[in-house]
């Protein structure tokens, strides 16, 4: 069987079998992620590195397989057939080619279909400010945020930019003129392109990664000058992500960062995806609003103390993970045990059930 012929075989597997993520790796056979766990492909014999090599080279341009060979990674999206895309990531294990896709689903889906709270509307129809989703790799994070863009989309006339690596959902215009750019295609980086942002005429951004300060330093410029950005952080809560933002500044410039990100930040939405009892996964989340208590708290580096603001603010519309943990297992969505693995205080999970 031809190499490509069996890489295409792969993905319709992934559609096929309500996969998320294929695994192709020198070694052993394929793997393919459902609802969470990795399952070896039995049908297919374990790959070989020239195999694999193969698979890569076939979907990468020439200048891209060149950068590849040089930085030994590579992050690109791939349109397999008509509405399927892949995000791919290529990286070397020990001298050998390996692959992660990840599919990303057909249609943008609503905050309901996805399970989000509605109070995620309100930070979609604000004018400026700075919101964050966040969680460990693979919790749904560009998917919650495409449905908030595209929610800008369908409901206001704005000028939305995403600057993504790679360009994952691609967004249809309604109300809104979308502009898509892609980093290694259309722009060097992220900083580049939010800089060039401001001479756009643009009202809303999406980044699709906070990777360094100078990109960090551009959002929150622009979400202080009138614009609306999101964007997303590999961290595990609300405290930690304003803790993280902040270390990657240099010592001298933390305490404007620190005022800067008071007053500009708008929320930090944080997910896990949780094995649900009927079958698929169902998000659970902590919400931080910032409002006066943790602008403050922010301001005066006291950021260990917003857990409890979170806890104690939930008539306001915030929500701690582990109370939203509680009501999923109240609701017969998912087991205790399940809960408890996400749990980031036990004892505070206890005190919900």
């Amino acid at each position: 069987m031809a190499t490509d012929q069996r890489f295409e075989e792969l993905l319709d597997l992934v559609v096929a079998e309500g996969g998320s993520d294929l695994h192709i790796y020198a070694g052993g056979p394929p793997m393919i992620r459902v609802a969470g766990a990795l399952v070896p492909i039995a049908k297919y014999s374990t790959l070989t590195g020239e195999e694999t090599e193969a698979m890569l080279k076939n979907i990468v341009s020439e200048d891209r397989w060149n950068s590849f060979r040089e930085n030994q990674t590579i992050d690109i999206s791939y349109e397999h057939k008509k509405d399927v895309r892949f995000r791919v990531n290529g990286y070397c294990v020990q001298g050998a080619i390996a692959l992660a896709l990840r599919l990303i689903p057909r249609s943008i889906q609503t905050f309901s279909e996805l399970n989000l709270p509605s109070i995620l509307d309100v930070f979609t129809q604000r004018e400026q400010g700075f919101f964050l989703v966040v969680g460990p790799v693979g919790q749904g994070k560009s998917t919650t945020l495409a449905a908030m863009i595209d929610r800008i989309n369908e409901s206001r006339a704005e000028h939305i930019l995403t600057i993504e690596d790679p360009i994952e959902y691609v967004f249809t215009p309604k109300k809104s003129l979308i502009h898509q750019r892609e980093i290694h295609i259309d722009t060097p980086d992220f900083h580049t392109a939010l800089q060039s942002a401001f001479r756009e005429d643009v009202d809303v951004i999406m980044v699709g990664e906070m990777r360094d300060y100078e990109t960090i330093s551009s959002a929150v410029t622009a979400a202080e000058t009138g614009h609306l950005i999101f964007s997303t952080l590999h961290t595990n809560n609300a405290s930690q992500t304003i803790d993280r933002i902040i270390d990657m500044f240099p010592s001298e410039q933390q305490s404007q960062v620190r005022t800067q990100l008071a007053g500009s930040l708008a929320g930090i939405f944080s997910q896990r995806l949780i094995p649900r009892i009927s079958g698929g996964l169902i998000p659970a989340y902590e919400l931080l609003i910032n409002n006066n208590a943790v602008s403050t708290l922010i301001r005066d580096s006291l950021t260990h103390e917003i857990d409890t603001v979170i806890q104690t603010s939930s008539q306001e519309g915030m929500i701690d993970m582990d109370r939203s943990l509680a009501e999923l297992v109240k609701r017969g969505e998912v087991t205790v045990e399940h809960a408890y693995e996400h749990a980031l205080d036990a004892k505070n999970f206890e005190r919900y059930l």
